[in-house]
């Protein structure tokens, strides 16, 4: 029987995120999108996920997705087999973070949440030669759309009052696949090897000619990295 691989999106992102993982991925593990919107607490998020999902099970998650996986670990490590984190971060939001998301959430309910994602997030979470990809940006701000603006107050909510999980990462016990883009300004490499030096049983892998978005910009060499890693842990 194939192990379920609980996929979870990064912000003003959905099941889209990981259209080419579903597809590439299937005939590894059965995939299964899990909602990361539906709660405005974090806690509340990982504890949906676990009461949605029944045993034990894998955990991928990008950027936002690894926040949350990182709060399943904390509610319930037994139930977790294996962990990919890609293109996220351990530490608390900072001030300049908080100041961002504030103001993101005041275009928002000023009827401007379209503008988020096309006129501001779109070209600083891509690598510029794949920003001109139009495929990938019709994906990206589709995403946005699908979220809607009190999904994005969900999602920000919860995880502008996420703590910081530098001192859960030593107790991470499961294998770990850490999934970088060289090139992502928003969740740099810097943050990953961090987490790779930290978590017992991690493996850092960093993909060229990529952004904070690898699951869509780089689908092949993250699908590739995923399936060596996962027959051989």
């Amino acid at each position: 029987m194939k192990e379920k691989l609980i996929m979870i999106p990064g912000t003003l992102c959905d099941h889209n995120l990981f259209k080419y993982q579903t597809e590439g991925l299937k005939d590894l593990v059965n995939c299964h999108v899990a909602s990361n919107n539906n709660a405005s607490n974090l806690k509340q998020v990982a504890k949906n996920i676990l009461n949605n999902y029944s045993g034990s099970f894998s955990v991928m998650g990008l950027s936002y997705g690894g926040i949350v996986a990182f709060e399943l670990l904390r509610q319930a490590p037994e139930r977790i087999n294996k962990l990919i984190l890609l293109n996220t971060t351990h530490k608390a939001p900072t001030e300049q973070t908080k100041i961002n998301f504030q103001k993101f959430i005041g275009m928002a309910f000023l009827g401007e949440f379209n503008k988020i994602t096309k006129d501001h997030l779109l070209d600083v979470m891509l690598h510029p030669e794949n920003a001109k990809n139009q495929i990938v940006r019709d994906t990206v701000l589709n995403m946005s759309l699908n979220v809607g603006v009190d999904g994005f107050y969900n999602q920000v909510k919860a995880q502008l009052g996420r703590p910081d999980s530098t001192k859960d990462l030593t107790n991470i016990k499961c294998p770990t696949l850490i999934i970088v883009g060289k090139q992502d300004i928003v969740c740099p490499l810097v943050l990953h090897e961090e987490m790779n030096r930290s978590i017992p049983k991690s493996t850092l892998n960093i993909i060229e000619n990529c952004g904070h978005l690898s699951t869509l910009e780089q689908p092949e060499k993250v699908n590739n990295t995923i399936i060596n890693w996962w027959n051989n842990n």
